[in-house]
């Protein structure tokens, strides 16, 4: 065998090794079930309230952090809508309900129309919000301190990306935090719909339950991504985790609110408006080696 035909047979069987290794869905992961257990005591504000001793020699990502401390979105870091998609019909993603004052971010959902909604793309009845970054990220510490909407419509804090070749997202949370019997799940999700060598979409689901409504008050949600695994977190204390075998493209930051009919069923209007408010979005960057 001579060694161009060596060098071939290397290149398949590595090729062949990536294949297999992308289409391999999560074995491994975890998700709590019970109560939360001890929570840990917040010393700093410089680091992820899980890992207040900096064990993961966290630093502060600036484009991704924002304490919404000003009177409007600081359009440097973030879009006051979705650039790519309009809203989940009918709730039509309307800048006007996006709002900065008193030191929070406030997503509102609205039972309104406003002449700039498609009605012949399925918008109607309702008007949502959402916020995203100009910037993507790839691994890192994200926290949120958060109160979801306390009606049918889902507030949300998620990743995703699109490009011809990959497509994957990772859902931090969907809360329906006044839907019935969803007032206390935090749901978690991760998504691929398509890659280099997959084009069927998939999921991988997981949900704790809480001991209380989460619409009820502020809470800290993060999420921790790196190479090799992505995991959850409720104020501060692991909630879920799963190896990472797919999501590793840059990724947009969102937060939004959505009517989710055929999950939390459309929004009573009595509800109506219903905000969700985000108190800080704080980003970190490990400098240990991913």
């Amino acid at each position: 065998m001579n060694k161009w035909t060596q060098s071939i047979i290397c290149l398949c069987l590595v090729f062949a090794a990536v294949c297999i290794a992308e289409n391999r869905k999560p074995e491994k992961g975890w998700v709590r079930k019970g109560e939360l257990g001890t929570k840990p005591e917040r010393v700093t504000e410089t680091f992820p309230l899980s890992d207040q001793a900096n064990e993961g020699k966290w630093a502060t990502y600036a484009p991704m952090n924002d304490e919404f401390e000003g009177s409007e979105l600081d359009p440097n870091k973030w879009h006051p809508t979705n650039p790519r998609w309009l809203g989940r019909q009918p709730a039509y993603f309307w800048p006007g309900n996006v709002k900065v004052h008193d030191g929070k971010l406030h997503l509102t959902m609205r039972k309104q129309e406003v002449p700039e909604m498609p009605k012949d793309k399925g918008y109607h009845t309702y008007t949502s919000a959402a916020v995203q970054s100009k910037t993507r990220v790839k691994y890192g510490y994200f926290e949120i301190k958060c109160k979801p909407m306390k009606s049918h419509g889902s507030s949300s804090f998620w990743f995703y990306d699109s490009t011809p070749e990959i497509w994957t997202e990772i859902d931090v949370f969907e809360i329906g935090g006044g839907a019935p019997g969803f007032e206390k799940k935090y749901n978690m999700n991760v998504h691929v719909f398509r890659t280099a060598t997959e084009n069927e979409h998939w999921s991988m689901y997981g949900v704790w339950v809480a001991p209380t409504n989460l619409a009820d008050d502020y809470h800290v949600y993060g999420l921790q991504w790196d190479k090799d695994r992505v995991a959850w977190y409720f104020d501060g204390v692991l909630v879920r985790w799963i190896e990472n075998t797919h999501w590793h493209q840059p990724l947009t930051l969102n937060f939004d609110s959505e009517t989710m009919p055929k999950w939390f069923g459309l929004p009573n209007d009595d509800d109506l408006p219903s905000t969700y408010s985000i108190e800080y979005i704080r980003t970190w960057k490990s400098g240990k080696a991913n």
